[in-house]
């Protein structure tokens, strides 16, 4: 199944999601390349909302570019299957090694992303179309991460997930995950 068909199928959670979904198809449907940084406007991004086996924390990584808190992800840089990019950015920046709960679309979301300063040159501001997967990791395990773009990676509780500490914008996504996690 194409991304656009994975999309066309995901049930949104609230009304976030459902008009998130609508932008996500217009996207698709207006641009040829939606996968690359090579679109100005934005592209799509793999994330993953990781929890430990009871399901009470979460991990996030410190993300220098939006200075806060934030769960597992990165670029598709091309990449159409996005629950590989989501399983191989939290290795890539956490050192975890994940089980997949569910091979489906666990969330979506639009991400603002200001302009800013990567590698000595200036990216314009632009929209991360965001495709979250459900995974699972040993909260035992040690962490690991990759200076260049991140301050740390660490376990959380859900209560946590809400603070100041985390990227303004992410808050009342963490909320929805957590929420659309417990009721499952």
């Amino acid at each position: 199944m194409n991304l656009k068909d994975k999309i066309e199928n995901y049930m949104p959670f609230n009304e976030q999601e459902e008009k998130d979904k609508e932008e996500f198809l217009k996207f698709i449907d207006t641009f040829e390349d939606v996968l690359t940084r090579k679109n100005i406007f934005g592209h799509f991004s793999a994330s993953a909302f990781v929890v430990n086996k009871e399901k009470t924390k979460m991990v996030v990584v410190y993300h220098n570019i939006f200075g806060g808190w934030i769960y597992p992800g990165g670029h598709a840089d091309g990449e159409e299957d996005l629950l590989a990019v989501a399983v191989r950015e939290v290795e890539e920046e956490t050192g975890l090694k994940t089980r997949v709960i569910d091979r489906n679309i666990f969330a979506i979301q639009s991400l603002p992303v200001e302009g800013h300063i990567k590698h000595g040159k200036y990216v314009s501001a632009h929209t991360h179309f965001d495709v979250v997967y459900l995974l699972e990791a040993d909260d035992a395990l040690p962490l690991v991460y990759r200076e260049d773009e991140s301050k740390g990676v660490k376990w959380i509780n859900f209560e946590e997930a809400t603070n100041e500490a985390m990227c303004d914008f992410i808050r009342p996504i963490h909320k929805k995950l957590i929420r659309k996690l417990n009721m499952q």
